[in-house]
């Protein structure tokens, strides 16, 4: 029996960096799912980790360079979004359920503990949607 030749990025699991234009993407996707989560520009900002004021002219249109950081936020915000999407039939539960007080989180809301502001932040709230979901 021949083994199949795997090629070596899959073997090493390193993806591919998220392009320029997938971060725009994502970003553009963030400001769609910041409005269903019934987000302040201030507090979208702290997601992003972004002064205020940029983040108006990006949600204008005008889309800077998205940084390494920003792109992981993007990344993590997008996964919590599929989550959700996953774990509840209807979309509004699960933009609902963002504001809801959680004992995982020793009752704070998922949106208090993103508010943090560390890219950590995001990461726990998306590590647990995803292991609530069952992972991959």
């Amino acid at each position: 029996m021949a083994l199949l030749e795997i090629d070596t990025a899959a073997r090493g699991f390193a993806p591919e960096p998220i392009t320029d234009g997938e971060a725009a993407a994502m970003f553009r996707a963030a400001v769609n799912l910041f409005r269903h989560w019934r987000l302040t520009d201030e507090q979208a900002a702290t997601l992003l980790d972004m002064p205020p004021r940029s983040y108006g002219r990006w949600k204008a249109g005008q889309i800077g360079r998205i940084s390494r950081d920003g792109k992981a936020r993007l990344s993590n915000l997008m996964g919590i979004h599929k989550a959700l999407r996953i774990i509840f039939r209807e979309p509004q539960r699960g933009y609902d359920w963002i504001h809801a007080a959680n004992t995982v989180f020793a009752g704070r809301s998922a949106l208090q503990v993103m508010l943090g502001g560390e890219l950590t932040d995001l990461m726990r709230v998306r590590r647990y949607l995803d292991d609530e979901r069952g992972g991959w």
